[in-house]
């Protein structure tokens, strides 16, 4: 993966208030590790050539739709090119429609990162088109400064293109022809969501420096620089309070965002806080970062003009994808994440001369795809899933000759690829009887799953089930509660008889030979496949203390070993309820930590009442419909900051290291435990 190195400080053109910016050299990404002993005779004969794939791959990349309008030269980026559509909304009042969501920073996709990454977007689109090959960034005391290299905003234009909604240059495609920004949204939104934001613009030894509160212009100066400085753009703002409330920033997603660029934009380098974040090999430092050790063989990879991807396989069962659409992460796939599967499938049996089923192919696989696309259609404004149609055929084209010459020039790894089909293949005929004498005990014990009370709408059904889920209750006590209050059109409830088999290390046969975790996983949907999961969120719901900790532990180990891309994926939360009840004869308050606890005490006096909730089912259902309701549930996601990081968690946590983890317990069991 990507290196880092930090090489003398040295004084660099800029436009903050000493007249100085920070820059910082090139930081170099290491080779990855030599490859594998394996016995170079393939043991099968190519379906085609290596001629024949070189001409396939040339035939598939005139497919690609960006390449059939040619290229153009990049227009001069002038006053002239700016364009205006429509007046400016009101983004304060309406922030979900442009960020997606608040929060306060303890997930990943809070407000406050998309507020920064609009910004960075911007600087990375200068970069794509070739002006300035390095960004700086800096966060501190919650206020963030983004300096670019590029062309700078044109100077007459710089108060319209950050405060006139559908304004800017995106919309031209001589100046940005694969934009990676908001289309002429994103620094509105910023500014409209900043208590102080400020941008400087510098072009040929002029400047423009603009100060504005809250989307409010308060200062625009501008003029000819004293000294001289790089052209380039500055941004410095201030997440407001009074929309995002208490927040602080993750350094470690931070990082992970800043990595993604690098590994996205070879040859750029991003510095935040003083650290280089850049990578010479793309994709292959991505999957390195994120399965080092656990790959079978060396990772492959193609890179092509608008189309690269990397991929290697493990032991896993799961299939993990990051996928990249003008260097926009989609964590919800689309056409472009579907093209690829089908054409990497494609390409494997083109290869081998063969018919391997797509299960038997993917089974295992890790794999990141980036797709540039002229004119991106998202199916919601923060760019989840790729919507475009017209572009599967360039990508199963493309994606199927570029693995097919890959394997050519690859023969170990491809023998080592074959061998991991088949060993697939097998697990799957061996599952076939287990999952046919299950689904006849299931059959005849009832025609549905006792333990689910189903709601209307799934994920499936579009628009109506995007907001789908279901809880996973531990006893009726808690499910009781949920389904006398859940709104039954999109919430379901899966109730749990007490703690769950642990299933670390354990075949995918032992799923079917248990009868509540079958149960589980036909509820789910995923029996067949993960794609045909029902539900947009499977929550976990247990009680706060032991045994709901160690119910909640049980599930994850279960989800993580078999169905691990859910987790990857997004698709699992923790429920939170309140703790405590603090309340008097004219106000209740429901905390969600001691913290919160003693504060609502001191609020309401010493005559108050506290009351412990250790179980959801001790919450009275009139008080209950409030935390699962849409607007008020609070839910915690389950994430993963590296694919390699799963293997040892689990064995520490759930393996037979009992006297290991015994002896961990004891020295970070906390010693004052507040009931």
């Amino acid at each position: 993966m990507g290196g880092t190195k930090s090489e003398s400080k040295k004084t660099v053109a800029g436009v903050d208030e000493n007249g100085t910016f920070r820059a910082w050299g090139n930081a170099k990404t290491k080779d990855g590790a030599a490859k594998k002993n394996v016995d170079q005779s393939p043991a099968f004969v190519p379906g085609t050539s290596a001629e024949q794939a070189a001409k396939n791959l040339l035939k598939a990349k005139e497919a690609d739709p960006a390449s059939k309008s040619g290229k153009k030269k990049i227009a001069e980026y002038t006053d002239s090119q700016i364009q205006h559509l429509d007046a400016l909304e009101h983004i304060r009042r309406r922030s979900g429609m442009y960020i997606g969501r608040l929060g306060d920073g303890s997930n990943q996709n809070d407000g406050i990162y998309i507020l920064i990454k609009e910004i960075i977007d911007n600087s990375v689109d200068e970069f794509i088109v070739g002006f300035g090959n390095k960004i700086d960034v800096t966060i501190q005391d919650n206020r963030v400064t983004v300096r670019d290299y590029g062309r700078g905003i044109p100077l007459g234009k710089v108060v319209d293109c950050v405060s006139e909604i559908n304004t800017g240059a995106k919309y031209n495609d001589d100046v940005f022809q694969f934009s990676v920004g908001m289309n002429g949204v994103g620094t509105k939104a910023v500014n409209a969501l900043s208590s102080y934001f400020r941008v400087v613009s510098v072009r040929d030894g002029q400047c423009c420096d603009a100060v504005f509160e809250k989307g409010k212009l308060k200062v625009e100066k501008s003029g000819k620089l004293k000294q001289s400085q790089p052209n380039g753009t500055y941004f410095e703002f201030v997440p407001d309070e009074e929309i995002f409330g208490k927040y602080a920033f993750n350094f470690d997603f931070l990082e992970k965002r800043m990595w993604n660029y690098a590994y996205l934009n070879t040859g750029l380098t991003i510095n935040l806080n003083g650290k280089d974040y850049v990578s010479q090999n793309g994709l292959l430092d991505l999957l390195r970062s994120e399965i080092e050790g656990a790959s079978l063989y060396e990772i492959g990879s193609y890179r092509g003009e608008h189309l690269q991807f990397a991929f290697t396989h493990s032991n896993e069962y799961a299939e993990n994808y990051f996928s990249f659409v003008n260097g926009q992460f989609t964590s919800d796939g689309g056409t472009h994440l579907n093209a690829f599967k089908e054409g990497f499938v494609r390409g494997i049996n083109d290869f081998f001369h063969s018919s391997f089923k797509a299960e038997d192919v993917r089974a295992g696989i890790t794999a990141a795809v980036l797709v540039k696309v002229k004119d991106p259609v998202f199916e919601s404004q923060t760019k989840n899933k790729l919507g475009n149609t017209d572009i599967r055929a360039w990508i199963v084209g493309e994606t199927q000759s570029g693995l097919d010459d890959w394997l050519h020039k690859n023969p170990t790894e491809a023998h080592i690829i074959q061998e991991k089909i088949k060993q697939n293949e097998k697990l799957r005929t061996d599952l076939a009887s287990v999952k046919k004498e299950a689904k006849e005990a299931a059959k005849r014990t009832s025609l549905n799953i006792a333990k689910l009370k189903d709601c209307k709408y799934h994920l499936s059904d579009g628009k109506k089930g995007e907001n789908s889920m279901v809880f996973i209750t531990e006893g009726n006590s808690a499910s009781g509660n949920i389904n006398k209050t859940r709104d039954v059109s999109y919430q379901a409830v899966f109730s749990l008889r007490g703690k769950p088999e642990n299933m670390y290390g354990k075949k995918p046969s032992e799923i079917y030979k248990n009868d509540e975790l079958y149960q589980l996983m036909c509820a789910l949907g995923v029996e067949d496949s993960v794609e045909n999961l029902r539900y947009s969120k499977i929550v976990i719901a247990t009680d706060a203390d032991n045994d709901g900790f160690h119910i909640r532990n049980l599930v994850l180990t279960f989800l993580l070993g078999y169905y691990e891309e859910l987790v990857t994926s997004g698709r699992v939360w923790i429920l939170e309820t309140p703790l405590f009840r603090v309340r008097n004869k004219k106000e209740n308050i429901y905390c969600y930590s001691e913290k919160e606890r003693d504060a609502a005490q001191k609020k309401l006096g010493k005559s108050c009442e506290t009351t412990r909730f250790k179980g959801l089912g001790e919450i009275d259902p009139s008080e209950f419909s409030q935390f699962i309701e849409p607007d008020t549930i609070k839910l915690t996601p389950v994430e993963v900051q590296a694919l390699k990081n799963i293997p040892p968690l689990l064995s520490f946590y759930m393996g037979k290291n009992t006297p290991e983890r015994r002896e961990f317990i004891v020295n970070n069991l906390l010693r004052d435990v507040d009931a």
